[in-house]
C-alpha cells in the first residue's frame, strides 16, 4: 500500500466539486454540484436527513462513486482513487476505535500499518493536542464519549491527511458535551490547520464550529456563506427557517424611495432596505418580509406614545409566554400574522405581558428582510420539527 505522501501531488488541501452528482435508479441523492471548500477552512455540510449531505462527503472520501463529475483534492484529480490512495481520513460518529487496544496503540495504528517503526513522538504528540497524554494506557471503554471521539480525531490526524472528513462525529454525545465538542474540535481544527469538512444536521453545532457553510436541501446547495451571514441575510425561506426561527409578513411594495421600500401589511405600513431584499420589488408586487424574533421589542399598548420613530410596527394581542431562563418566549396574534414569535431578554420585566395584554410589537427596519413571496412560508421550518422529533 501506497502511503499518502506518496499518492499526494502538489496542491494543498482544497476540496473542488465540479459537476458532482449520484444517483440511486430513479432517484437523485446529489444534484449537479460545484463546491469548493478553501484549504484550511473547517466547513460544514448542513442539512435535514436526506438532503445528500452525507453522500457528498462519501464521494469526498471515495466511498460513494459519483454518477458524473469530479472531485479534486488540491491539484489531484482524485474521482478515480480508492479511498486509501485519497489524501483524506474520516471520522464517524460510531468512534470506529479497536477496544482491545489502549488508547495509545488505537492512535499509533495508522502509522504502524504503514510500516512506520518510530510512532513514540508522532503519538505523544497527538495525543497532547487532543488533550489525552494521560490516558494513554486506558482502553477505549475507560474512556467517556467525548474523549473516545477525541481519540477517532487523533488516530485520524496521525496520518497527516490533507483533509478531515467528519460525518456527524457528535451525534452521539449528550448535550453538554456536545457543545463542549464543538470548541475542542475547532481548537484542534485551529491548531493544526488543516481543511476540515463536517457533515451535520445540528444547526448550532455547524454555526459554532465552521468558517463556511453549505445549507442542504433535496440534493441541492440552499445557500453558501459564513454563520453570520446565512443567519443575517437568508435568500430563502428554507434556510431563514432551517436556521433559527423567523417571522414571515405577506407584503405588497406600496412604494419605493431611495434605499427603501415601504410595504403594506395588515392596515399598516412597513419599511424594508432594498440592500436587504433578495426579490424584485416593483409596486404591487408581493414580498415576504422576515424578521428574527430576537429583533423585535415588545411594549405593552399603554407605553404605545413611548417608541422611538422610524421604527417598523404592528399591534397584536399575546397569546402564549414561556419563560426559558435567558430569555421569555412570547407568540403574539397580530393582524399579519397570526402566530408572530417574539424572545425578549429577562432583563427588566414587564409583569403586565402575559397571554391576553394588548402589546406593540417593534423593531429597527434594517433587521427586516425580504425574501420572494412565490416560496413556501413554511419550508425549513416542518424539516427541523422532522429532525427533532
Amino acid at each position: 500500500m501506497k502511503t499518502t505522501e506518496e499518492t499526494t501531488t502538489a496542491g494543498g488541501g482544497d476540496v473542488r466539486l465540479t459537476g458532482i452528482s449520484k444517483t440511486y435508479g430513479d432517484f437523485t441523492a446529489v444534484h449537479p454540484l460545484d463546491l469548493t471548500v478553501p484549504e484550511g477552512s473547517f466547513f460544514a455540510l448542513l442539512g435535514a436527513s436526506g438532503c445528500g449531505k452525507t453522500t457528498t462527503l462519501r464521494m469526498i472520501a471515495g466511498l460513494e462513486e459519483p454518477t458524473a463529475g469530479t472531485v479534486h483534492l488540491g491539484d489531484q484529480d482524485v474521482t478515480a482513487l480508492p479511498p486509501y490512495k485519497r489524501p483524506v481520513n474520516t471520522v464517524f460518529q460510531s468512534y470506529a476505535l479497536f477496544p482491545h487496544l489502549d488508547i495509545y496503540e488505537n492512535v499509533a495504528f495508522g502509522l504502524r500499518r504503514r510500516g512506520i517503526k518510530s510512532v513514540k513522538k508522532q503519538v505523544e504528540e497527538m495525543l497532547e493536542l487532543v488533550q489525552l497524554g494521560e490516558q494513554a494506557r486506558k482502553k477505549p471503554h475507560q474512556l467517556s464519549g467525548g474523549q473516545q471521539q477525541r481519540v477517532a480525531v487523533a488516530r485520524a490526524l496521525i496520518n497527516h491527511p490533507k483533509v478531515l472528513l467528519l460525518d456527524e462525529p457528535l451525534g452521539a454525545l449528550d448535550l453538554k458535551l456536545r457543545r463542549q465538542m464543538q470548541l475542542e474540535l475547532k481548537r484542534i481544527q485551529t491548531e493544526v490547520g488543516i481543511t476540515f469538512v463536517h457533515v451535520t444536521h445540528d444547526q448550532e453545532e455547524a454555526m459554532t464550529m465552521a468558517d463556511c457553510v453549505a445549507v442542504m436541501n433535496a440534493g441541492r446547495v440552499e445557500q453558501l456563506g459564513t454563520p453570520a451571514d446565512l443567519y443575517e441575510n437568508p435568500r430563502t425561506t428554507f434556510v431563514a427557517n432551517f436556521l433559527g426561527t423567523s417571522n414571515f409578513i405577506e407584503a405588497e411594495v406600496d412604494s419605493t424611495s431611495g434605499d427603501d421600500i415601504v410595504l403594506k401589511a395588515g392596515g399598516g405600513k412597513l419599511v424594508l432596505h432594498r440592500a436587504r431584499a433578495s426579490a424584485p420589488a416593483t409596486t404591487g408586487g408581493k414580498i415576504l418580509a422576515g424578521v428574527r424574533p430576537e429583533k423585535i421589542s415588545l411594549t405593552h399598548a399603554d407605553d404605545a406614545g413611548e417608541i422611538p420613530e422610524g421604527r417598523n410596527r404592528i399591534t397584536g394581542r399575546i397569546t402564549e409566554s414561556s419563560f426559558i431562563g435567558v430569555s421569555t418566549q412570547f407568540v403574539v396574534d397580530s393582524p399579519v400574522c397570526s402566530d408572530f414569535e417574539v424572545y425578549v431578554q429577562n432583563i427588566d420585566r414587564d409583569p403586565r405581558l402575559a397571554p391576553g395584554a394588548e402589546v406593540v410589537l417593534h423593531w429597527n427596519p434594517a433587521h427586516t428582510f425580504g425574501l420572494d413571496a412565490a416560496q413556501d412560508i413554511d419550508a425549513g421550518a416542518e424539516t427541523v420539527e422532522e429532525e427533532v422529533a
